[in-house]
């Protein structure tokens, strides 16, 4: 699996996702120039979290026309695996890749610690590594995280079982204790209708090597890389078209 890793003036979080890649899975990954118009045979690319230009205007508002984002859109709208952490949510949804928009945190206050996350759908790309259901430890670290949408684009979300992660606490209960930005209906990821995708605030990368002293978010790249070659995550050989139903699997849990 080859990764790009797109690097905009202000991205901090794009050498965390190249370690996570090349030192957590062992596969290649390449920086991509916010002015090239080249993904250099990228299989995935991924927008990484930081402050591109600035966050003026609004995060993600001038990132989304810079050069690169040409090929971006193109290569995500032809079907190819595209991620977006934090900053690079806030990228994909005012390139209007992902619907809705990441507005300021409710406290008007920065946030950057662990939160829970569960996985609401393990039969993506992005999450075959998981079984729906098993709660996560991850790091945030944004001030626009908020997700907000028309109540019908939620609806639409929820019923097509876009929504890929969600906020909780320790219980795996999705409270609003636990929703550290006021994010609607305790969002933390989602995909488009598509399924290839994926724009999440919490930083998976940053929770992926063993010298971090927690692996939970290295699912998500183990994912990509089962998606990439063509079987599951979990080294059963299952191609990914046989994923079994939500109903099928085992849900995990956490200590109270």
């Amino acid at each position: 699996m080859k990764v790009g890793i797109v690097r905009f003036p202000g991205s901090n979080c794009d050498a965390d996702v190249h370690r996570a890649v090349t030192e957590g899975l062992g596969e290649e990954a390449v920086y991509l120039w916010h002015k090239s118009n080249d993904l250099e045979g990228a299989d995935v690319v991924v927008l990484p979290g930081g402050f591109s230009y600035g966050d003026y205007l609004r995060a993600g508002a001038i990132a989304r026309f810079s050069p690169i984002m040409r090929q971006v859109i193109d290569f995500a709208r032809g079907g190819g695996l595209t991620l977006g952490i934090c900053n690079g949510f806030q990228v994909l949804c005012e390139a209007h890749l992902l619907p809705g928009a990441l507005v300021r945190n409710r406290n008007l206050r920065f946030r950057c610690h662990d939160v829970g996350l569960r996985v609401e759908n393990a039969a993506t790309p992005f999450t075959t590594a998981y079984a729906e259901g098993d709660l996560l430890h991850i790091p945030i670290a944004h001030g626009e995280g908020q997700f907000v949408a028309e109540p019908a684009t939620l609806d639409e979300l929820e019923a097509e079982d876009r929504v890929v992660f969600r906020y909780v606490d320790r219980r795996g209960e999705a409270t609003d204790a636990a929703n550290p930005n006021g994010s609607a209906r305790n969002i933390a990821g989602i995909m488009n209708a598509e399924g290839n995708i994926l724009g999440l605030m919490p930083h998976p990368e940053r929770h992926s090597l063993a010298v971090l002293g927690n692996t939970d978010g290295l699912g998500v790249f183990q994912s990509l890389l089962a998606a990439v070659s063509g079987w599951r995550a979990d080294g059963s050989g299952r191609p990914l078209e046989q994923e079994p139903a939500f109903g099928d699997r085992a849900v995990a849990g956490m200590p109270s």
